[in-house]
């Protein structure tokens, strides 16, 4: 017998046809099966969703939910702690506090409440991947993942500055196996290394060296880009460009395309890296989304999200160190930056974006007409860089914001005036239609991350399926979903969590030639203050677990790829 029918729904399911056509979904074992044969089988559990909106549950591909950084962040806005309502405790939920970065078991229901069942956080040092993988055995109802840290990782640019590619291409196979991590992250290439060594030091461009290496950013771009290819990894590099936040970065984030050479990539929360403009000249600031997109659009190899800023008060958290004290130092905030050996950086500092800030309004321009330019919604989606453009649970304002123009011209209003001369907001008439916003928030994150169970809901996706009640506006339908299922089970029904669940860690293991290990062993005995054998991560700190398959590299490490095989 099958375990559950769920019937009568208008189904949203671009991955296989479906545009609002009433359709049935079976469930057994936690995936979507086929209908029975016979007209007479029944199933052991019914749901009649008749009138109602079924799509696949949420994918959130770039979020910070977990790590160092993050706990950090949570620690230093006790404030927001006691403005906030916390999440009580019922017989089903522990405890929660809110704010802009939620507690462990606050970030999971509520990513459940709003209807996603997958979250991905962007950004962890492998040397804090256990914490990480601690924090995620906390974070209950999700599946979730992280991608680590490289693009200042000092194995990573010595084998980069000796052409050691191939080396280059064993070490990140390792340590995303040893981490347990999901894909390979860049932030700021180069940069966060040079800031170690200098006050208030970055690189300025993708040429400028870096400090006691002599490689470039668009070295380690390079690089790290083919090795990913190379390994097969499910998702490409993903990309925090150089100059993030900067006035003229959008010539920065060109050059970061073309340094792919081809290769797969994904940039990430694209609105900080659209801007024109003289450095520290607000008289000049303005959108270069236009160009970007024009070159997005042409090159089927890029993918991006958006990182949306949202008006009000938040947290801004990165990997990239510079940028936390530029922030310090342009808001008078409190700040705080770390350094992870021989990997990365980090930098934290609250943030408050205000509508009449003719930056901030731009900002909060941008992300949306990224939306609105990419034309084809399989390489935009929706983020909001959680924290640091604002909350995932802003999401069905954003949605809003797509789906209605007139709401969205009479925000436009409330902003500061220069904003319509800086950009072309005002002139983009694109409405998002239901099936666009489930690809953006579903099926999109779920493909470009190579996720073939998820972001669906054919036969063999998980049974993560979200139902909502038709509403005109489309923030209220969008914010409180009627249902929400995971592996076949309903565990939040109108925002109550009915049912504790452990959701799973979703990593990779890619092959490598294990033959690098004494290498990378000896590397630990003279840098590290850890040694080798406690580094990587054993498998009972993931509570429960999938290995997501690499597909089988079909070039081998240091030949040149072109742009036509790169698209696999």
């Amino acid at each position: 017998m099958i375990d559950f029918k769920i019937s009568g729904g208008y189904v949203y399911d671009p991955v296989n046809g479906l545009d609002g056509q009433v359709h049935d979904l079976w469930v057994h074992n936690g995936r979507i099966v086929e209908g029975p044969s016979h007209a007479d089988e029944k199933a052991a559990r019914h749901l009649n969703v008749a009138g109602l909106v079924v799509m696949p549950g949420g994918v959130d591909m770039h979020c910070h939910i977990a790590g160092p950084k993050v706990n950090m962040a949570r620690k230093m806005r006790p404030e927001e702690k006691r403005r906030d309502t916390p999440v009580r405790r019922t017989s089903n939920t522990h405890s929660g506090t809110m704010g802009s970065v939620p507690s462990t078991f606050a970030t999971g229901y509520k990513y459940l409440g709003l209807g996603y069942t997958t979250a991905f956080d962007a950004a962890v040092p492998p040397l804090s991947a256990r914490h990480a993988h601690e924090e995620f055995a906390d974070t209950p109802c999700i599946d979730k993942g992280f991608y680590v840290l490289m693009g200042n990782n000092h194995y990573v640019m010595n084998s980069i500055k000796n052409q050691e590619l191939e080396r280059l291409q064993n070490f990140i196979g390792w340590l995303l196996g040893a981490a347990k991590g999901y894909a390979a992250k860049l932030v700021n290439p180069g940069g966060v290394e040079v800031w170690k060594h200098h006050q208030a030091g970055n690189v300025s461009g993708l040429d400028d060296p870096v400090d006691h290496f002599g490689v470039t950013p668009r070295q380690i771009i390079r690089e790290v880009a083919h090795s990913v290819d190379r390994l097969g990894l499910p998702h490409a590099v993903h990309v925090h460009c150089n100059n993030l936040g900067m006035p003229g970065n959008w010539q920065t984030t060109l050059e970061t395309m073309r340094a792919l050479e081809g290769h797969r990539g994904h940039l990430t929360h694209i609105q900080f890296h659209s801007y024109g403009g003289g450095e520290g000249d607000e008289n000049t600031f303005n959108s270069k989304a236009v160009e970007l997109a024009d070159y997005v659009n042409e090159h089927e190899n890029l993918t991006v999200d958006v990182g949306q800023v949202l008006f009000g008060e938040t947290t801004s958290m990165t990997g990239d160190g510079p940028l936390g004290y530029f922030l310090s130092n342009v808001y008078g905030t409190k700040w705080f930056s770390a350094d992870t050996e021989m990997e990365s950086g980090c930098g934290i500092a609250p943030i408050r974006y205000r509508n009449k800030s003719l930056v901030h309004s731009l900002q909060w321009a941008i992300g949306l007409e990224w939306y609105l330019l990419i034309q084809d919604p399989w390489r935009v989606v929706m983020s909001t860089d959680h924290p640091n453009g604002g909350s995932f649970l802003a999401y069905p304002q954003i949605i809003r914001l797509l789906m209605d123009r007139t709401y969205r011209q009479d925000i436009l209003k409330t902003v500061h005036p220069q904003v319509r001369q800086r950009c072309i907001l005002g002139d983009l008439d694109r409405e998002y239609t239901l099936s666009e916003i489930c690809i953006i928030t579903r099926a999109a994150p779920a493909r470009i991350l190579g996720l073939q169970h998820k972001g669906h809901l054919g036969p063999g996706a998980d049974a993560d399926i979200t139902i909502y009640t038709p509403h005109e506006n489309k923030e209220i339908m969008f914010e409180l979903p009627r249902y929400v299922i995971k592996e076949g089970k309903i565990l939040a029904e109108e925002g109550d969590i009915r049912e504790e669940h452990v959701g799973k860690t979703l990593h990779v293991a890619p092959n490598y030639d294990s033959d690098i290990e004494p290498d990378i062993a000896d590397w630990f005995e003279q840098y590290y203050s850890i040694r080798f054998r406690n580094y990587p991560v054993s498998d009972h700190y993931l509570q429960k677990s999938e290995q997501i398959p690499c597909k089988n590299p079909e070039t081998p490490a240091g030949s040149d790829v072109s742009e036509s095989d790169s698209h696999g």
